[in-house]
């Protein structure tokens, strides 16, 4: 073969140049900028910003604030291209460069996007200045804030209050919007679930007293009367207290961090943009259902502890049973019974209330429902022990 034949000819060769489009030339710095008298340095953000091919650094922008006094830094993104985190990356430093040139950061032109994430990375450094103790608001200032939020903490637990009024004079209305089978489930899982973990904590509870009170009666040889004081402070206050606490550990903190999820993936949002009601579809069930076993569970409770009563008064103090369980009859009157079943009623509402309530008030993040939870379950046995003093003055005073 002829090595000429195979060598190629100069004018099939195809230029680069000619396939290739022609790059644009990058703007230079100082085409970037733009000055006014009034010491206003304008940046315009033209083409594209990606990180690690900005068209400017932070050093050319600290060039320009030294060549004269700027007062105020503007931005143009009239003709900005496509951008990533690269672009607020730049934005933060020159917020920086501005504090430390004591020049006004002004991001009013900027796109909302780029606005927003200027903000959040503004807030967080806030809360970090705070937590490490520098910028400390004075005393009074404090104070006020916390004055302020205990106010409308109020302010929200009343509007609640009237909400749930309202969705219960439907209830009586026949015009309530929620699920019968909603409310089976949820009496279920308030009820028949609970018992196990409401029997044990109720008979040790019983053993407790039982112990307890027969050191100072065995002084005076009435091991009996353990009967008297099991019977009486079991079915008159602590099988409802134990009870109450006991649910709203369990079933109060199963509230808010359902409610919460729900808010954290925006259900109740999508429930409100229906036309559903959540406080009637969510709130009102549960209430119910908790309203209606909290007594039920109570009796349950009575019963174990003085069981617990008696095992320890039988077993241990070598008291007859048939003389233990007479004495417990001639001790407990109907008063006591009807009391605690009262207590209990309202231990059952706002337990379910201050679930519910805290699961509303959620915020968007998976934090925010562990805070919603704790919260939910402090603040209940809070109300509980507020309520059992108060309803306690006031069986002194009726005398009953």
């Amino acid at each position: 073969m002829n090595r000429a034949n195979c060598r190629p000819r100069v004018d099939h060769w195809i230029s680069t140049e000619s396939i290739m489009p022609p790059q644009a030339t990058p703007a230079k710095d100082d085409d970037l900028f733009e000055r006014s008298e009034d010491g206003t340095l304008r940046l315009r953000l033209d083409g594209d910003w990606r990180a690690g091919n900005l068209p400017l650094s932070i050093q050319d922008v600290d060039a320009e604030f030294a060549t004269s006094t700027v007062s105020r830094l503007t931005f143009g993104s009239s003709e900005l291209g496509d951008w990533d985190s690269g672009l607020p990356a730049f934005l933060m430093k020159l917020r920086e460069l501005c504090e430390e040139r004591d020049a006004t950061f002004d991001p009013e032109n900027l796109p909302s996007g780029l606005k927003r994430l200027l903000e959040m990375s503004g807030s967080t450094g806030q809360r970090d200045m705070s937590f490490g103790g520098k910028g400390r608001r004075p005393f009074l200032e404090r104070v006020a804030d916390q004055t302020a939020s205990g106010w409308e903490a109020v302010v929200d637990r009343v509007e609640f209050l009237g909400e749930v009024t309202v969705a219960f004079s439907r209830l009586l209305t026949c015009r309530a919007c929620f699920r019968p089978s909603q409310l089976l489930v949820l009496m279920q899982q308030c009820g028949v679930q609970a018992l196990p973990i409401v029997s044990l904590i109720s008979m040790l509870v019983g053993l407790i007293f039982a112990f307890v009170g027969s050191t100072p009666l065995a002084m005076f040889d009435g091991e009996i009367y353990v009967a008297n004081l099991v019977g009486i402070v079991i079915v008159r206050v602590m099988g409802a207290i134990m009870t109450g606490i006991i649910m709203s550990g369990r079933t109060g903190a199963a509230f808010a961090a359902h409610l919460g999820t729900m808010q954290v993936n925006d259900e109740i949002d999508a429930l409100s943009t229906l036309g559903i009601d959540p406080i009637e579809f969510l709130v009102l069930p549960r209430i119910l259902a908790l309203s209606l076993m909290m007594p039920l569970l109570c009796l349950f409770a009575d019963m174990m502890g003085i069981l617990g009563g008696f095992f320890v008064g039988v077993f241990l103090l070598d008291l007859n049973a048939m003389e233990y369980l007479t004495m417990t009859r001639n001790a407990v009157e109907l008063n006591d019974f009807w009391i605690g079943l009262f207590h209990s009623a309202v231990f059952g509402v706002l337990v379910s209330m201050e679930g519910c309530l805290r699961g509303l008030q959620c915020g968007r993040s998976a934090a925010a429902v562990g805070e919603a939870t704790t919260s939910a379950v402090t603040t209940a046995i809070v109300n509980i022990i507020v309520a059992t003093a108060i309803i306690t003055v006031l069986c002194n005073i009726l005398g009953i």
